[in-house]
């Protein structure tokens, strides 16, 4: 197999859900040439695209890697932890499996606690993308008006979430225990979106 092609399954490991501009612009070539590229690969199997509406006019098309994409890379873990967590699901509660997923973040986050004292609410957000993306997140942070939006762009959980949504618990605590805010979750990569988008809305102090 090509390099191009190589690099364009890379992409979608990291970074699912890809338009054909979004690949053209992460690889450096046109979009033309990634069209290519992308017919040959789901000729093979090893991709498949779907149609997405996004707002006015024609729908885009939509890139993931298949199964057999999947298969290109070492995936063991990844079978491993899947049927760990279906078989934790079968023996366990709903609300004791979440727990146990807070529980992780919140062990996680109680390594960095320390970190974190006499912070700003920007230094903490930038402490935030080091710790996501050392977890294999790519993060962006940007505020809005008010409150902070939290970008994540690619997520090393997708594809466990696509069966065990429970897992996206993990980071939306994460940033809660780091930020000592909520964070609410307004866009999900699960649920069609870009990326997965939370928001935090600072306290407002109050003046005499």
């Amino acid at each position: 197999m090509g390099l191009t092609r190589e690099r364009i399954l890379q992409t979608l490991l990291k970074q699912p859900r890809r338009t054909i501009n979004e690949l053209a612009e992460v690889i450096g070539i046109t979009p033309i040439s990634i069209r290519h590229h992308l017919i040959n690969l789901e000729m093979d199997g090893l991709i498949s695209g779907v149609e997405e509406r996004h707002g006015v006019g024609r729908p885009r098309l939509i890139y993931a890697l298949t199964e057999a994409g999947m298969e290109k890379f070492p995936t063991r873990y990844l079978r491993l932890t899947t049927r760990l967590l279906a078989q934790m699901k079968e023996s366990m509660p709903g609300p004791v499996v979440r727990n146990l997923f807070n529980s992780v973040a919140e062990d996680l986050a109680g390594e960095y606690a320390d970190q974190m004292h006499g912070l700003s609410m920007e230094e903490r957000l930038d402490s935030v993308k080091e710790l996501l993306s050392q977890e294999g997140f790519t993060v962006e942070w940007e505020k809005n008006g008010s409150q902070y939006e939290i970008h994540e762009i690619s997520c090393p959980y997708y594809q466990i979430g696509v069966l065990h949504p429970e897992v996206c618990t993990v980071d939306q605590t994460l940033i809660s225990k780091m930020l000592a805010l909520p964070a609410s979750k307004v866009q999900c990569i699960l649920d069609g979106g870009t990326h997965c988008t939370y928001v935090v809305q600072p306290a407002v102090t109050a003046e005499n």
